[in-house]
């Protein structure tokens, strides 16, 4: 994994990378929260390839801890009072389980995907959230890697939150509003955007 063009960026990670990162990471927070099986105060979250945390503001009452391969972000987020710690996910296991995974913006870091979905299965209670952009990956694939690590459901939420350009709120409802409409927002899904995806094992939908 490349994590040296990260560093100069540390400092300033979430102000550059998202247009309005407090939107963002607010909208994401609330389907983490939401997606497939709920999370509730004092539920534990391992959010992998983290950056500097950011997120961490944006889940309320989740005891969240972040980990990330680029030192200088560890040490930014770390400085700004988050529980992050320094790691390749392909090989990180935490200590003791949690009851959520998330990772964003990084699945293909994985040096095997099936191999990698075994791993944070074997240490995620409840749920696993991540990003896909199916147009880079056949939602059927990952599905199928997902099963065969034990996650036998999966549930897609388009996901229609711009990262670099700050819209304007009514634009912002009209683009929530078109994650629900089905063949459009699937057929917006083949242009941009990506889904928000949550792997469970089943009998766990609430």
């Amino acid at each position: 994994m490349t994590t040296g063009k990260y560093g100069p960026k540390a400092e300033r990670w979430s102000q550059d990378a998202y247009a309005d990162a407090a939107t963002y990471f607010r909208r994401r927070g609330e389907v983490i929260l939401t997606l497939g099986p709920a999370l509730h105060p004092g539920d534990t979250l391992l959010d992998l390839a983290c950056g500097d945390g950011g997120l961490a503001d944006y889940l309320p009452g989740i005891r969240y801890a972040g980990l990330d391969a680029s030192s200088e972000m560890v040490e930014v987020g770390r400085r700004r009072g988050r529980d992050l710690a320094l790691g390749d996910l392909n090989d990180y296991e935490p200590v003791r389980p949690v009851t959520a995974t998330t990772c964003f913006r990084a699945i293909y870091y994985a040096h095997d995907r099936a191999t990698f979905f075994r791993r944070v299965a074997g240490y995620t209670e409840r749920k696993f959230v991540f990003d896909l952009n199916p147009r880079q990956y056949r939602v059927a694939d990952v599905r199928a890697d997902l099963q065969a690590a034990g996650f036998d459901e999966l549930a897609l939420r388009p996901f229609f939150s711009p990262q670099h350009h700050s819209l304007p709120k009514p634009a912002l409802r009209a683009l929530r509003a078109l994650e629900q409409t089905g063949p459009v927002a699937r057929a917006m899904l083949a242009l941009r955007f990506s889904y928000l995806c949550a792997a469970f094992r089943g009998g766990r939908k609430m």
